[in-house]
């Protein structure tokens, strides 16, 4: 029974005024204090949308980790592939050097063959002008 409240008995207004009440006081070590009524503490937040907040962050720097891991290996495989594709075309071009080195090295031997004569006397023609090039001093 003592959960029961008592019915509270308001006092009668018949123009005399309530008589004041003393503050209430401290019952033990604080004699002479006075209580204040105080706010009732604010009722706890929901801690789901920070919850949600970390959640999203840590989808997202989990995409873009995935994303980016996606771009590297993409790029390598690209990168392996112009790698493998320039050892080639090197191998052509020292394939059409040593080939034009060959014909270089045969060229006079050809062109006795065929009855040609080295030149005595030597003569540029400009191409452009259509002029004669003086041959180039040479020094001492």
């Amino acid at each position: 029974m003592s959960a029961l409240r008592a019915p509270a008995t308001l006092p009668e207004r018949r123009g005399e005024p309530t008589p004041r009440r003393a503050p209430l006081t401290a019952l033990e070590g604080g004699a002479g204090r006075r209580l204040d009524a105080v706010r009732a503490p604010l009722q706890a937040t929901s801690g789901l949308p920070f919850m949600v907040l970390c959640a999203l962050v840590l989808v997202t720097a989990l995409l873009s980790a995935l994303l980016l891991n996606t771009t590297m290996a993409r790029g390598s495989y690209e990168m392996s592939r112009l790698q493998r594709e320039v050892g080639l075309v090197a191998q052509d071009v020292q394939e059409v050097q040593a080939e034009l080195w060959a014909a270089e090295s045969s060229l006079a031997e050809q062109a006795k063959r065929l009855g040609m004569v080295p030149a005595a006397d030597m003569t540029m023609l400009s191409v452009v002008d259509g002029e004669i090039v003086p041959e180039p001093v040479e020094g001492p």
